[in-house]
């Protein structure tokens, strides 16, 4: 054990080594492994006290450990600045709400109470009078995240006058500010308070942060802060700014309106992303077609190439029973990609009497993260037809705020959102200027 902590694979997720510490002293927290795991919280070399805070933290994430607390209570004054604040995460999950106030109480190192005071949240809305400004910061912050609408001016005054100097020991302080704001649904006064911030040298980098977190949150922040991030950005970008810049470039309707302007100072943008184009898809006519589905079974789930299949059969003519039921399979079996993809197959199959069982499958599904943009380009492809449909696009289009997304970084969350949010204005242009007429049906043999 003592090699994967000096080594940092007892740290390192799925790790066998940190695997089989976890069965160790989930078996039994008094044994030798986890004594050992203790023992070296005293270590000299303070790569190894870090990494056993860590990894001590992760394993009392389930309850209280008395042992693993005393360790970090002796870890407060450590040194090492990294590993005090790892200590101080770890007594709050070991050591509890209480153990934690009193020692916020009792410390005076900034760093130490600040991490403390985070980690505690909510129990320390009361600490507005606190000497050090970061916690007086994260206390007013955990006020007016319950407050009522009245008391928000006295509660924003005091976050401004202590912002500056809480930065010095919390990270991402304009980060968890905007974050209450979002939640607050306070957009307008958001975009006031970044501008502000950046204004000020002093307070430039929180208003970064701030800015960002409204991009990740406001489809039209970018619009609105774009500007005063270049404005004030300064000589240099500081690597807080960039990183609003980059999150701001996300944004097609930020860079339409201001694309020059960002141009003028240096900062990466977002890249892009783009479907692979591959190789184009193999051309049937309907011999081959046919023969194809012949050798498929009627219950198929999916079937690469399906519009370009189905497409040739209904080129030359009605589908056969057979060919129905698989299309048919492939169209309401289940929804995702392969629905979106035969949706318009089986309206050209069937005829327009269908359309609102097509489109009742398909409109819950437009700002599902995974699948929307299939669904949406689905619609597209019927034209027209999917008038219908219209309300729930133009919907997704006039959301404020960025649909919910689960993806690696808050950058990639947003980048999906503006990729749904193309392709739902993609498919209102096509409904509202399709102006040719569709196939009639061939008609369901049945």
């Amino acid at each position: 054990m003592d090699e994967a902590v000096a080594l940092g694979t007892a740290t390192t997720p799925a790790h066998r080594s940190r695997t089989a510490i976890f069965d160790a002293v989930g078996a039994d927290r008094t044994g030798p492994v986890a004594v050992r795991l203790l023992r070296l919280a005293h270590s000299d070399d303070p790569f190894v006290r870090r990494e056993v805070m860590a990894l001590l933290r992760s394993l009392s994430s389930d309850g209280s450990w008395p042992a693993a607390a005393e360790a970090a209570l002796a870890r407060l004054s450590d040194a090492d600045e990294q590993v005090r604040r790892r200590a101080a995460r770890l007594l709050v999950h070991a050591g509890g709400r209480e153990v934690a106030m009193r020692s916020l109480q009792e410390l005076t190192d900034p760093v130490v109470r600040t991490v403390l005071a985070d980690s505690l949240g909510a129990s320390v809305s009361h600490l507005r009078t606190d000497p050090l400004a970061s916690v007086r910061f994260l206390a007013h912050l955990e006020t007016l995240r319950a407050a009522p609408p009245l008391d928000w001016p006295a509660l924003d005054k005091a976050l401004l006058t202590d912002g500056r100097e809480a930065a010095r020991h919390l990270e991402r302080a304009g980060r968890r500010w905007g974050w209450v704001l979002y939640r607050l649904e306070r957009e307008r006064h958001t975009y006031t308070l970044a501008t502000r911030l950046l204004d000020d040298p002093a307070t430039r980098d929180i208003g970064a942060e701030v800015a960002r977190e409204a991009c990740h949150h406001w489809r039209a922040a970018a619009v609105e802060l774009l500007p005063p991030l270049v404005r004030h950005c300064g000589q240099a970008v500081s690597p807080a700014v960039a990183k609003a810049l980059t999150t701001a470039s996300i944004s097609e309707a930020a860079m339409r309106a201001h694309g020059a302007l960002a141009a003028t100072v240096p900062f990466t943008a977002y890249p892009k992303s783009h479907r692979p184009c591959g190789s184009p898809p193999p051309a049937y006519d309907r011999p081959s077609a046919a023969a194809l589905l012949a050798a498929l079974p009627v219950g198929i789930g999916r079937l690469s190439h399906a519009p370009e299949i189905f497409g040739a059969l209904l080129d030359a003519g009605p589908l056969t029973f057979r060919q129905a039921a698989q299309l048919y399979n492939l169209t309401f079996l289940r929804p995702g990609r392969m629905q979106a993809v035969c949706a318009q197959l089986w309206l050209r199959h069937a005829g327009p009497a269908v359309l609102p069982r097509l489109l009742a499958l398909m409109t819950p599904h437009l700002g599902e993260y995974t699948v929307g943009e299939h669904y949406l380009e689905g619609l597209a492809r019927m034209g027209r037809q999917a008038l219908p449909a219209l309300p729930a696009v133009t919907a997704l289009i006039d959301r404020r705020t960025r649909l919910p997304v689960n993806d690696s970084t808050q950058d990639a969350e947003t980048m999906i959102d503006e990729r749904l949010l193309a392709a739902a204005l993609d498919a209102r242009r096509a409904i509202l200027t399709d102006p040719s007429p569709r196939p009639s049906a061939h008609g369901c043999r049945t």
